[in-house]
C-alpha cells in the first residue's frame, strides 16, 4: 500500500536506480519495507526510484504514530541484511568470500581462476600524495584525533544506518559511492574507533613543491627476470614462475601472476587513499607463448619499479613478506597476517601523520583544481597515444610486413620469368632481381620486429600511466566531497542556531 512520507533532509541521485529529493518535498513511498536502508517511491515530480530510508519520515495519521524514522535503524535490523556490511577495520567497503577458505592450499597451488583475494572494484587511490582531506586538517592544524567517539565493534553501524534524525552532518547514503567505499566519510565523521596503539606510521611532510610523502628510509629496487614455465600433478597443470631479487636482501624468491594477484588485493584493500597501478591484464588463452610471456615479464618489471620507489607502498609489511619469504609455513603465517591486519581503509587513515605547518584552504582548493585539470589531459593524451601507437604496431606486424613481402614475391617472379629463356637470359641479372626480392621480404620482417625496440616499451609505460591515471578522478572526488560535507555541516549549524535564536526570543 502507498504511503505519504516527507523528506528531512536533500538527497542528490548517482546512478539511475535513485531519485533526488528535497528538504521537506512529499514523498510516495511504495512500501515501507527498507531494502539496505533504501526505500522505493516518487517524488513530487513524477520519478520514481531509490532514496535513503533514513532521509524520510512516513507520515501517519493522527490515531497513529506521526512518524516512522528509519535514520535510528540499526544496521542489523529487519530491512538491513548485516552481512553486506563492512567489518569493525573497514568501513564502508563491503567485500564478500575469505582468504580462510584457502588454509589448507599449497603455497603454490591456488587456482588461476581466482585472485585469492577480495577485490574491491573501483577503490580509489590517489597519485603518492597527501589525500586531499588531510590537507584540509593539516590547514586546521595538527588535531586529527579531535572529535573522534569510537565505538565497541559489535556496535558499528554502516554510514547509512547509524544517521540520526536531525543530526548536524548529513551522510552519503548512497553504499557504492567512493567517499562511502574509502572510508573517508567515516574517518571525517570519527566513525573509526581509536586504537589503544598504532604500530604504523606514515609521515607527509612540507617539501619545496608542498606536501609529500616522506621517502623510504631503506631504499631498495626489485628484479624480475627469468619467467619459467612449470608443471605440477604430473604435467596436468602448468604456470609460469618469475625470479624476484630484491636488492636489499639479495636473494631471489619465486612468485607466479596469482601471488601478484594476492599482493595488489591487499594493497587495494588497505592503502585506499594511494593509487595503486594495475598489474597486467590477463589472458585466457595462450597464456604459455613466447610474446605474451614476455610481454608480460615487461609490465611486471615497471610494475615492480613503481612499487619499490614509492614511499609507502614499498614499506608495507605485507609487500616486504610477497619479495622476501621462502619458507611454506611462514609463507602462509605472513598471509594470515596481513588478511587480518586492521589499519586497512578508513583506519589507515588513522596511521598518517600530518605537517603541523599551515595550508591555505583557497590554495589548496587552487591546486587540486589544476590537478584535476591535468590528470583530465594527461588521461586523455595517454590513451590517444595509446591508440596511434597500437594502430601503428598492428600495421608493422600485419599490413607492411605483408606488403613487403607482397613487394618481394613480385620480384621473385620477374626473376623465375627471365629463367625460362635460357638464351638470352642474364644470371647476373636474375641475381640482383631475386636478391632485391629477397631483400624487400626482409624489411618487411625488420617492419614486424622494429616495434619490439621501440613501440613495445612504450606501451608498456603508457600501460602503467593509464593505471594511475585512472585512480585520480575517484580521490579527486574525495576531496570534493569532504568539501561538500564540511559545507552541510556549517549550513546545518547555523540553521540550528537560529532555530535556538528564534526560540529564545519567543519566550
Amino acid at each position: 500500500m502507498a504511503l505519504k512520507a516527507r523528506a528531512l533532509y536533500n538527497f542528490q541521485s548517482e546512478n539511475k536506480e535513485e531519485i533526488s529529493i528535497q528538504e521537506n518535498e512529499e514523498l510516495v513511498i511504495f512500501s515501507e519495507n527498507s531494502l539496505d536502508g533504501w526505500l522505493q517511491g516518487q517524488n513530487s515530480r513524477g520519478e520514481t526510484g531509490l532514496f535513503p530510508a533514513s532521509y524520510v519520515e512516513i507520515l501517519r495519521s493522527r490515531s497513529g504514530s506521526n512518524y516512522t524514522d528509519y535514520s535510528s535503524s540499526p544496521a542489523g535490523s529487519p530491512g538491513h541484511d548485516s552481512s553486506f556490511y563492512t567489518t569493525p577495520a573497514d568501513p564502508g567497503i563491503s567485500y564478500q568470500g575469505s582468504f580462510e577458505d584457502d588454509d589448507d592450499d599449497d603455497w603454490d597451488d591456488w587456482d588461476d581462476a581466482c585472485t585469492g583475494g577480495e577485490e574491491p572494484r573501483g577503490a580509489p587511490g590517489t597519485n603518492g600524495h597527501p589525500s586531499p582531506s588531510l590537507q584540509y586538517r593539516a590547514a586546521y592544524g595538527h588535531h586529527q584525533h579531535a572529535g573522534y567517539h569510537p565505538k565497541p565493534a559489535l556496535e558499528r553501524q554502516d554510514s547509512m544506518s547509524s544517521s540520526k534524525r536531525g543530526s548536524v552532518v548529513g551522510r552519503n547514503l548512497n553504499r557504492f559511492s567512493c567517499f562511502v567505499r574509502s572510508g573517508v566519510e567515516a574517518f571525517i565523521l570519527g566513525d573509526v574507533p581509536l586504537m589503544s596503539k598504532i604500530a604504523e606510521a606514515y609521515c607527509i611532510e612540507m617539501g619545496s613543491k608542498g606536501p609529500q610523502w616522506r621517502a623510504n628510509p631503506h631504499p631498495f629496487i626489485c628484479s624480475v627476470e627469468d619467467p619459467t614455465k612449470q608443471t605440477k600433478f604430473k604435467g596436468i597443470k602448468s604456470y609460469i614462475s618469475y625470479k624476484l631479487t630484491p636488492s636489499n636482501i639479495n636473494s631471489p624468491v619465486y612468485r607466479r601472476y596469482k601471488h601478484f594477484d594476492w599482493l595488489y588485493n591487499r594493497l587495494l584493500h588497505k592503502f585506499t587513499v594511494i593509487s595503486v597501478p594495475h598489474l597486467p591484464e590477463k589472458q585466457a588463452t595462450g597464456r604459455f607463448e613466447e610474446d605474451f610471456i614476455e610481454k608480460r615479464k615487461r609490465r611486471l618489471i615497471l610494475w615492480m619499479d613503481h612499487m619499490t620507489s614509492h614511499p609507502v607502498l614499498s614499506q608495507y609489511e605485507g609487500f616486504q613478506h610477497f619479495l622476501s619469504c621462502r619458507d611454506e609455513k611462514q609463507w602462509k603465517l605472513g598471509k594470515r597476517r596481513a588478511e587480518k591486519d586492521e589499519m586497512v581503509g578508513a583506519s589507515f587513515l588513522l596511521t598518517i601523520q600530518i605537517p603541523t605547518e599551515h595550508q591555505d584552504l583557497q590554495d589548496v582548493e587552487d591546486r587540486v583544481d589544476a590537478f584535476k585539470a591535468f590528470s583530465k589531459k594527461m588521461d586523455d593524451s595517454v590513451l590517444q597515444l595509446t591508440n596511434v601507437a597500437s594502430e601503428l604496431v598492428r600495421k608493422h606486424v600485419g599490413g607492411f610486413r605483408k606488403e613487403f613481402q607482397k613487394l618481394g614475391n613480385a620480384f621473385q617472379a620477374i626473376s623465375h620469368s627471365f629463367h625460362m629463356d635460357p638464351p638470352y637470359s642474364s644470371d647476373a641479372l636474375n641475381n640482383a632481381i631475386s636478391h632485391t626480392g629477397k631483400t624487400y621480404e626482409t624489411v618487411g620482417e625488420m617492419f614486424a620486429e622494429q616495434p619490439k625496440n621501440d613501440l613495445f616499451l612504450m606501451l608498456d609505460t603508457l600501460s602503467l600511466y593509464q593505471g594511475l591515471l585512472s585512480n585520480f578522478p575517484d580521490i579527486i572526488h574525495l576531496q570534493k566531497a569532504y568539501l561538500k560535507q564540511q559545507i552541510v555541516f556549517y549550513q546545518r549549524v547555523s540553521q540550528q542556531l537560529e532555530k535556538t535564536l528564534r526560540m529564545y526570543d519567543n519566550l
